[in-house]
């Protein structure tokens, strides 16, 4: 029996692992199938308020290749015309950071190997990085002459700031796990052999509160990236009423008066 192209798990405490699984291709993110399959689980994510978070890894010692050269290849054939190729991006890869970047769960990307190009790209598109000591980064797309189309220009910078991510969009030359720590590109480096522990032991930090909760707080970090103080307190005092009415939070707040009353 074929393994699928996009492994799925979900586990008992609501974290659901996707685990890119096309070897031949190292997981390459175009020409396979293997972005649409995400977007499928990115959909359904959505719609299943038990799963609270998103740990996404890989199959092998590659954790994506990025864009697959035989579609390249394809794609600098005569008859294929550039208006064509526009409309391939924006309705093919370019709706992969959309729909991740907008998942409301707390995503996080055990890096298992090198992350090339556009796989480079999916790992940023990330809340958090985990990576093992094996791994590597490299936003390479200067090196086979085009431009990261995936959304790179727009993550890279604000994760490790201009200066950096110009260097290493500029020379395309990989980045080792040692220094994705010390840029801020990546928040661990662990032993290859504990990065899913790793990782999912994070996830599960992240299961114990209200998921609502959880979901209400990664929307306030990611509006006050671009929203106004004023906008954002108004969007935070709505959230703030909801969350004052969660089971979760009545019930820690009559534990923590129970305790105190027997205290006296």
């Amino acid at each position: 029996m074929t393994e699928p192209i996009l492994k799925e798990t979900v586990d008992e405490h609501g974290v659901m692992t996707l685990t890119l699984n096309h070897v031949p291709t190292r997981n390459a993110l175009t020409g396979n199938g293997l972005a649409e399959a995400l977007l499928d689980a990115f959909a359904r994510i959505e719609t299943t308020p038990e799963i609270k978070v998103l740990v996404l890894t890989a199959q092998g010692k590659v954790f994506s290749s990025g864009g697959s050269f035989n579609e390249m290849a394809r794609q600098i054939k005569p008859e294929v015309q550039s208006t064509a190729l526009r409309q391939e991006y924006r309705h093919g890869i370019q709706r992969l950071p959309l729909a991740l970047y907008q998942l409301e769960i707390p995503t996080i990307a055990a890096v298992n190997g090198l992350a090339i190009g556009a796989g480079c790209d999916l790992a940023c598109m990330c809340d958090i990085r985990i990576a093992a000591q094996t791994a590597s980064f490299a936003e390479s797309f200067v090196k086979v002459g085009i431009i990261p189309g995936d959304g790179g220009a727009w993550f890279l910078p604000r994760i490790i700031g201009m200066a950096r991510a110009v260097e290493m969009s500029m020379t395309g030359e990989p980045v080792d796990a040692s220094t994705a720590l010390a840029w801020g590109l990546v928040s661990q480096v662990v032993p290859d052999t504990h990065l899913m522990d790793t990782a999912l032991g994070l996830a599960h930090k992240m299961t114990n509160t209200s998921s609502d909760v959880i979901r209400m707080t990664k929307r306030l970090l990611r509006e006050g990236q671009h929203a106004s103080l004023a906008n954002l307190l108004e969007l935070s005092a709505a959230y703030q009423a909801i969350a004052h009415k969660t089971p979760e939070h009545a019930a820690i707040v009559n534990a923590f008066m129970a305790r105190k009353s027997q205290k006296k």
